[in-house]
Protein backbone atom coordinates (compact mmCIF):
# COMPACT_ATOMS: atom_id res chain seq x y z
CA UNK A 1 0.00 0.00 0.00
CA UNK A 2 2.90 2.62 0.94
CA UNK A 3 4.93 1.66 -1.93
CA UNK A 4 1.60 2.44 -4.18
CA UNK A 5 1.45 6.05 -1.79
CA UNK A 6 5.25 6.56 -2.81
CA UNK A 7 4.83 6.19 -6.25
CA UNK A 8 1.33 8.46 -6.77
CA UNK A 9 3.53 11.11 -4.47
CA UNK A 10 6.51 11.21 -6.73
CA UNK A 11 4.86 11.39 -10.06
CA UNK A 12 2.22 14.38 -8.46
CA UNK A 13 6.12 16.14 -7.32
CA UNK A 14 6.34 15.96 -11.06
CA UNK A 15 3.37 17.70 -11.83
CA UNK A 16 1.53 14.69 -13.23
CA UNK A 17 -2.39 14.79 -12.66
CA UNK A 18 -3.53 11.77 -10.70
CA UNK A 19 -6.60 10.40 -9.88
CA UNK A 20 -6.90 8.99 -6.31
CA UNK A 21 -8.76 5.73 -6.06
CA UNK A 22 -6.05 4.12 -4.07
CA UNK A 23 -7.03 5.18 -0.29
CA UNK A 24 -10.47 4.96 1.77
CA UNK A 25 -10.34 8.78 2.68
CA UNK A 26 -13.91 10.54 1.91
CA UNK A 27 -13.35 13.89 0.45
CA UNK A 28 -16.37 15.61 1.62
CA UNK A 29 -15.47 17.33 4.58
CA UNK A 30 -16.60 16.31 8.26
CA UNK A 31 -20.19 17.82 8.40
CA UNK A 32 -20.59 20.96 10.19
CA UNK A 33 -22.68 20.55 13.03
CA UNK A 34 -20.11 17.64 13.90
CA UNK A 35 -17.28 20.15 13.53
CA UNK A 36 -18.97 23.35 15.13
CA UNK A 37 -19.57 21.18 18.54
CA UNK A 38 -15.65 20.55 19.07
CA UNK A 39 -14.99 24.09 18.42
CA UNK A 40 -17.44 25.08 21.40
CA UNK A 41 -15.69 22.28 23.34
CA UNK A 42 -12.91 24.06 23.32
CA UNK A 43 -13.78 27.47 23.51
CA UNK A 44 -15.67 26.46 26.45
CA UNK A 45 -12.26 24.77 28.22
CA UNK A 46 -12.89 21.29 27.65
CA UNK A 47 -9.16 20.53 26.64
CA UNK A 48 -8.22 18.70 29.86
CA UNK A 49 -7.68 14.86 30.61
CA UNK A 50 -10.68 12.62 30.77
CA UNK A 51 -11.91 9.33 31.67
CA UNK A 52 -9.75 6.85 29.60
CA UNK A 53 -12.42 4.90 28.95
CA UNK A 54 -14.38 7.63 27.41
CA UNK A 55 -17.01 10.28 28.32
CA UNK A 56 -19.44 9.51 30.34
CA UNK A 57 -22.28 11.08 27.86
CA UNK A 58 -20.19 9.38 24.79
CA UNK A 59 -20.45 6.00 26.39
CA UNK A 60 -24.41 6.80 27.32
CA UNK A 61 -25.03 7.57 23.76
CA UNK A 62 -22.89 4.86 22.33
CA UNK A 63 -25.15 2.30 24.41
CA UNK A 64 -28.25 3.94 23.15
CA UNK A 65 -27.14 3.42 19.65
CA UNK A 66 -25.92 0.24 19.84
CA UNK A 67 -29.59 -0.63 21.22
CA UNK A 68 -31.21 1.09 18.31
CA UNK A 69 -28.89 -0.23 15.54
CA UNK A 70 -27.91 -4.17 17.19
CA UNK A 71 -30.75 -4.37 19.60
CA UNK A 72 -29.03 -4.45 22.79
CA UNK A 73 -28.08 -2.09 25.23
CA UNK A 74 -24.19 -2.37 26.94
CA UNK A 75 -23.49 -1.55 30.04
CA UNK A 76 -21.28 1.97 30.32
CA UNK A 77 -18.15 -0.67 31.57
CA UNK A 78 -18.52 -2.54 28.14
CA UNK A 79 -17.52 0.16 26.67
CA UNK A 80 -14.34 2.15 25.59
CA UNK A 81 -13.60 5.05 23.21
CA UNK A 82 -10.41 4.16 21.59
CA UNK A 83 -8.06 6.60 19.45
CA UNK A 84 -9.53 5.40 16.04
CA UNK A 85 -10.53 1.86 15.07
CA UNK A 86 -7.36 0.52 14.30
CA UNK A 87 -5.47 0.60 17.72
CA UNK A 88 -8.33 -1.33 19.26
CA UNK A 89 -6.99 -4.87 17.25
CA UNK A 90 -3.62 -3.80 18.81
CA UNK A 91 -5.04 -3.75 22.14
CA UNK A 92 -7.32 -6.86 22.20
CA UNK A 93 -4.98 -9.04 20.18
CA UNK A 94 -1.98 -8.09 23.18
CA UNK A 95 -4.55 -8.46 25.95
CA UNK A 96 -6.40 -12.21 24.70
CA UNK A 97 -3.71 -13.89 22.30
CA UNK A 98 -0.79 -15.43 23.47
CA UNK A 99 2.39 -16.99 21.53
CA UNK A 100 0.99 -20.36 19.37
CA UNK A 101 -2.81 -19.44 19.29
CA UNK A 102 -4.98 -19.31 16.56
CA UNK A 103 -6.51 -17.12 15.13
CA UNK A 104 -9.04 -17.08 11.31
CA UNK A 105 -9.13 -13.90 9.74
CA UNK A 106 -10.32 -13.16 6.52
CA UNK A 107 -8.64 -13.68 3.06
CA UNK A 108 -8.88 -11.12 1.25
CA UNK A 109 -9.06 -8.99 4.27
CA UNK A 110 -8.29 -5.89 6.12
CA UNK A 111 -4.47 -5.26 6.48
CA UNK A 112 -3.75 -4.96 10.17
CA UNK A 113 -5.64 -8.55 11.05
CA UNK A 114 -2.63 -10.57 9.47
CA UNK A 115 0.13 -7.63 10.58
CA UNK A 116 -0.48 -7.62 14.06
CA UNK A 117 -1.22 -11.83 14.17
CA UNK A 118 2.22 -11.52 12.63
CA UNK A 119 3.63 -9.46 15.43
CA UNK A 120 2.47 -11.50 18.37
CA UNK A 121 4.01 -14.58 16.43
CA UNK A 122 0.13 -15.97 16.15
CA UNK A 123 -0.47 -19.44 14.26
CA UNK A 124 -3.02 -17.37 11.40
CA UNK A 125 -5.67 -19.51 9.37
CA UNK A 126 -7.69 -17.72 6.26
CA UNK A 127 -11.20 -18.06 5.73
CA UNK A 128 -11.46 -17.70 1.79
CA UNK A 129 -13.53 -15.04 0.51
CA UNK A 130 -15.14 -15.84 -2.89
CA UNK A 131 -15.93 -13.83 -5.85
CA UNK A 132 -18.76 -16.75 -6.85
CA UNK A 133 -20.20 -16.33 -3.22
CA UNK A 134 -20.86 -12.32 -3.93
CA UNK A 135 -17.73 -12.13 -1.59
CA UNK A 136 -19.50 -13.34 1.45
CA UNK A 137 -18.33 -16.22 3.88
CA UNK A 138 -19.18 -19.81 4.02
CA UNK A 139 -20.10 -21.36 7.22
CA UNK A 140 -19.10 -24.98 6.11
CA UNK A 141 -15.42 -23.60 5.13
CA UNK A 142 -14.88 -21.76 8.64
CA UNK A 143 -15.98 -24.35 10.81
CA UNK A 144 -13.40 -26.97 8.81
CA UNK A 145 -10.61 -24.24 10.29
CA UNK A 146 -11.56 -24.41 13.79
CA UNK A 147 -9.86 -26.33 16.29
CA UNK A 148 -8.68 -26.85 19.73
CA UNK A 149 -6.53 -23.93 19.56
CA UNK A 150 -8.79 -21.57 17.84
CA UNK A 151 -9.16 -18.72 20.06
CA UNK A 152 -10.64 -15.80 17.99
CA UNK A 153 -12.39 -15.66 14.90
CA UNK A 154 -12.34 -12.07 12.81
CA UNK A 155 -14.87 -11.11 10.74
CA UNK A 156 -15.49 -7.66 8.98
CA UNK A 157 -19.09 -7.03 7.18
CA UNK A 158 -19.59 -4.70 4.75
CA UNK A 159 -16.28 -5.29 4.20
CA UNK A 160 -13.10 -3.87 3.27
CA UNK A 161 -11.56 -4.51 0.43
CA UNK A 162 -14.57 -6.22 -1.23
CA UNK A 163 -17.77 -4.91 -0.09
CA UNK A 164 -19.31 -7.74 0.74
CA UNK A 165 -21.32 -8.23 3.44
CA UNK A 166 -22.11 -12.16 5.21
CA UNK A 167 -25.70 -12.99 5.79
CA UNK A 168 -27.60 -12.78 9.02
CA UNK A 169 -27.95 -16.60 8.86
CA UNK A 170 -24.32 -17.22 8.33
CA UNK A 171 -23.37 -14.63 10.96
CA UNK A 172 -25.93 -16.20 13.81
CA UNK A 173 -24.50 -19.57 13.04
CA UNK A 174 -20.57 -18.12 13.22
CA UNK A 175 -22.00 -16.38 17.04
CA UNK A 176 -23.70 -19.88 18.15
CA UNK A 177 -19.93 -21.49 17.23
CA UNK A 178 -17.88 -19.46 18.68
CA UNK A 179 -20.19 -19.77 21.98
CA UNK A 180 -20.21 -23.34 21.72
CA UNK A 181 -16.15 -23.42 21.22
CA UNK A 182 -15.39 -20.36 23.80
CA UNK A 183 -13.91 -18.92 20.98
CA UNK A 184 -13.33 -14.83 20.91
CA UNK A 185 -15.34 -13.12 17.92
CA UNK A 186 -14.48 -9.87 16.66
CA UNK A 187 -16.97 -8.23 14.93
CA UNK A 188 -15.76 -5.18 12.74
CA UNK A 189 -18.26 -3.10 12.07
CA UNK A 190 -16.55 0.06 10.86
CA UNK A 191 -18.92 0.18 7.68
CA UNK A 192 -21.79 -0.47 9.49
CA UNK A 193 -23.73 2.52 8.52
CA UNK A 194 -22.49 2.16 4.63
CA UNK A 195 -24.75 0.16 2.84
CA UNK A 196 -26.17 0.42 -0.19
CA UNK A 197 -29.47 -2.36 0.18
CA UNK A 198 -33.47 -1.92 0.75
CA UNK A 199 -34.07 -1.04 4.60
CA UNK A 200 -35.94 -4.69 4.28
CA UNK A 201 -32.13 -5.76 4.80
CA UNK A 202 -31.62 -4.67 8.60
CA UNK A 203 -28.00 -4.42 9.64
CA UNK A 204 -27.89 -7.41 11.75
CA UNK A 205 -24.82 -8.08 14.37
CA UNK A 206 -23.08 -11.39 15.79
CA UNK A 207 -23.27 -9.70 19.03
CA UNK A 208 -26.37 -9.33 19.31
CA UNK A 209 -26.06 -13.43 20.50
CA UNK A 210 -24.36 -12.91 23.93
CA UNK A 211 -24.83 -8.62 23.90
CA UNK A 212 -20.85 -8.46 23.97
CA UNK A 213 -20.75 -10.08 27.48
CA UNK A 214 -19.08 -13.11 27.14
CA UNK A 215 -16.86 -13.33 23.93
CA UNK A 216 -18.31 -11.11 21.38
CA UNK A 217 -16.27 -7.39 20.44
CA UNK A 218 -17.32 -4.96 18.39
CA UNK A 219 -14.80 -2.56 16.36
CA UNK A 220 -16.45 0.74 15.12
CA UNK A 221 -15.18 4.07 14.79
CA UNK A 222 -16.15 7.57 13.32
CA UNK A 223 -13.55 7.77 10.29
CA UNK A 224 -15.52 6.63 7.44
CA UNK A 225 -19.24 7.06 7.96
CA UNK A 226 -19.04 10.71 8.99
CA UNK A 227 -15.68 11.61 7.22
CA UNK A 228 -13.88 12.14 10.58
CA UNK A 229 -10.77 10.03 9.25
CA UNK A 230 -8.44 12.56 10.80
CA UNK A 231 -10.26 12.81 14.19
CA UNK A 232 -9.03 8.97 14.79
CA UNK A 233 -11.98 8.11 17.27
CA UNK A 234 -13.14 4.96 17.19
CA UNK A 235 -15.41 2.74 19.97
CA UNK A 236 -14.77 -0.67 21.50
CA UNK A 237 -17.61 -2.86 23.13
CA UNK A 238 -17.17 -6.47 24.70
CA UNK A 239 -17.15 -8.38 28.14
CA UNK A 240 -16.39 -6.04 30.77
CA UNK A 241 -13.00 -7.84 31.84
CA UNK A 242 -11.99 -7.14 28.44
CA UNK A 243 -12.83 -3.49 28.31
CA UNK A 244 -11.26 -2.95 31.39
CA UNK A 245 -8.01 -4.59 30.18
CA UNK A 246 -7.73 -2.92 27.18
CA UNK A 247 -9.25 0.72 29.30
CA UNK A 248 -5.85 0.26 31.21
CA UNK A 249 -3.69 0.02 28.43
CA UNK A 250 -5.38 3.10 26.77
CA UNK A 251 -4.53 4.57 29.97
CA UNK A 252 -1.21 3.95 30.15
CA UNK A 253 -0.35 4.97 26.53
CA UNK A 254 -2.02 8.13 25.22
CA UNK A 255 -4.42 8.72 28.57
CA UNK A 256 -7.48 9.55 26.97
CA UNK A 257 -9.28 10.94 23.70
CA UNK A 258 -9.07 14.29 23.83
CA UNK A 259 -12.44 15.28 25.22
CA UNK A 260 -13.19 17.61 22.48
CA UNK A 261 -12.94 15.23 19.61
CA UNK A 262 -15.03 12.84 21.97
CA UNK A 263 -17.80 15.83 22.39
CA UNK A 264 -17.53 15.93 18.51
CA UNK A 265 -18.25 12.08 17.80
CA UNK A 266 -21.26 12.57 20.76
CA UNK A 267 -22.57 15.08 18.13
CA UNK A 268 -22.32 12.62 15.32
CA UNK A 269 -24.46 9.96 16.68
CA UNK A 270 -27.22 11.96 18.28
CA UNK A 271 -26.81 15.37 15.83
CA UNK A 272 -28.45 16.20 13.10
CA UNK A 273 -27.84 13.21 10.13
CA UNK A 274 -29.04 15.16 6.86
CA UNK A 275 -25.62 15.71 5.86
CA UNK A 276 -24.20 12.03 6.48
CA UNK A 277 -26.86 10.57 4.78
CA UNK A 278 -26.95 13.09 2.02
CA UNK A 279 -22.88 11.70 2.01
CA UNK A 280 -24.49 7.95 1.34
CA UNK A 281 -26.45 9.05 -1.70
CA UNK A 282 -23.79 10.55 -3.05
CA UNK A 283 -21.80 6.97 -2.38
CA UNK A 284 -24.16 4.79 -3.82
CA UNK A 285 -24.21 7.34 -7.38
CA UNK A 286 -20.32 6.69 -7.59
CA UNK A 287 -21.01 3.18 -7.09
CA UNK A 288 -23.45 2.55 -9.89
CA UNK A 289 -21.01 4.81 -12.13
CA UNK A 290 -18.06 3.39 -11.36
CA UNK A 291 -18.95 -0.46 -10.85
CA UNK A 292 -21.11 -0.14 -14.49
CA UNK A 293 -17.92 1.80 -16.39
CA UNK A 294 -15.52 -1.09 -14.85
CA UNK A 295 -17.86 -3.65 -16.38
CA UNK A 296 -18.28 -1.76 -19.25
CA UNK A 297 -14.69 -3.22 -20.36
CA UNK A 298 -14.19 -6.64 -21.66
CA UNK A 299 -11.32 -7.47 -19.78
CA UNK A 300 -12.79 -6.45 -16.26
CA UNK A 301 -15.92 -7.35 -14.52
CA UNK A 302 -16.59 -5.96 -10.97
CA UNK A 303 -19.48 -7.45 -8.48
CA UNK A 304 -21.87 -4.91 -7.11
CA UNK A 305 -20.60 -4.04 -3.51
CA UNK A 306 -23.16 -3.98 -1.20
CA UNK A 307 -21.57 -2.03 1.54
CA UNK A 308 -18.04 0.39 2.19
CA UNK A 309 -16.39 2.38 -0.39
CA UNK A 310 -14.50 0.12 -1.90
CA UNK A 311 -14.98 -2.07 -5.69
CA UNK A 312 -12.98 -4.85 -5.97
CA UNK A 313 -12.14 -5.61 -9.70
CA UNK A 314 -11.38 -8.79 -11.25
CA UNK A 315 -8.96 -8.00 -13.54
CA UNK A 316 -7.90 -11.55 -14.75
CA UNK A 317 -8.55 -11.41 -18.36
CA UNK A 318 -6.45 -8.57 -18.76
CA UNK A 319 -3.17 -11.27 -18.32
CA UNK A 320 -1.89 -9.10 -15.77
CA UNK A 321 -0.65 -9.60 -12.29
CA UNK A 322 -2.42 -7.29 -9.59
CA UNK A 323 0.78 -5.34 -9.36
CA UNK A 324 1.40 -4.72 -13.24
CA UNK A 325 -2.26 -3.23 -13.65
CA UNK A 326 -2.01 -0.85 -11.08
CA UNK A 327 1.18 -0.02 -12.27
CA UNK A 328 -0.07 0.76 -15.39
CA UNK A 329 -2.75 2.15 -14.39
CA UNK A 330 -0.83 5.05 -12.84
CA UNK A 331 2.52 5.22 -14.75
CA UNK A 332 0.35 5.36 -18.36
CA UNK A 333 -3.13 7.00 -16.66
CA UNK A 334 -2.31 8.51 -13.81
CA UNK A 335 -5.21 6.40 -12.14
CA UNK A 336 -4.06 5.19 -8.48
CA UNK A 337 -5.76 2.62 -6.97
CA UNK A 338 -4.40 -0.66 -5.10
CA UNK A 339 -3.87 -4.34 -5.84
CA UNK A 340 -5.94 -7.01 -4.27
CA UNK A 341 -2.53 -8.95 -3.32
CA UNK A 342 -2.47 -5.98 -0.65
CA UNK A 343 -5.23 -7.56 0.99
CA UNK A 344 -3.97 -11.43 1.16
CA UNK A 345 -2.89 -13.93 -1.79
CA UNK A 346 -6.50 -14.49 -2.69
CA UNK A 347 -7.04 -11.26 -3.72
CA UNK A 348 -4.27 -11.28 -6.46
CA UNK A 349 -6.06 -10.85 -9.72
CA UNK A 350 -7.97 -7.98 -7.93
CA UNK A 351 -7.74 -4.35 -8.12
CA UNK A 352 -9.25 -2.45 -5.11
CA UNK A 353 -10.94 0.93 -6.36
CA UNK A 354 -12.30 3.21 -3.69
CA UNK A 355 -15.30 5.26 -4.80
CA UNK A 356 -14.82 8.39 -2.89
CA UNK A 357 -13.70 10.70 -5.97
CA UNK A 358 -16.74 13.09 -7.86
CA UNK A 359 -18.79 12.04 -10.83
CA UNK A 360 -16.68 13.84 -12.60
CA UNK A 361 -13.25 12.18 -11.30
CA UNK A 362 -14.80 9.16 -12.17
CA UNK A 363 -15.62 9.51 -15.52
CA UNK A 364 -12.45 10.96 -16.33
CA UNK A 365 -10.75 8.09 -14.62
CA UNK A 366 -13.05 5.36 -16.41
CA UNK A 367 -12.34 6.89 -19.85
CA UNK A 368 -8.68 6.91 -19.24
CA UNK A 369 -8.11 3.23 -18.62
CA UNK A 370 -10.81 2.49 -21.31
CA UNK A 371 -7.67 3.89 -23.67
CA UNK A 372 -5.45 1.95 -22.25
CA UNK A 373 -6.98 -1.65 -21.14
CA UNK A 374 -9.29 -2.15 -24.25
Amino acid sequence: MFQVLDKVQKLERLGKKIYHFELGEPNFDTPKNIAQRAVKAILDGDTHYSNSFGKYNLREAIAKTTLSSRGFEPDINQILVTPGANSIIFMLFSIILEEGDEIIIPDPGFPTYLSVANLFKIKIKKIPIREENNFGLDFDELEKLVSKKTKLIVLNSPSNPTGGIISSDTLKKIAHLCHQKKIYLLTDEIYSRMRYYSDEYKFYSPSLYDKCKENTIIINGFSKAFAMTGWRVGVAIGPEEIIKKMGLFLETTVSCVPPFIQEAAYEAITGDQSEQLAMMTEYKKRRDLLVSGLNSFKSISCNNPMGAIYAFANIKKTNLSSDQFVSKALNECGVAALPGNNFGERGEGYVRFSFVRSIDEINEALSLLKNIFE
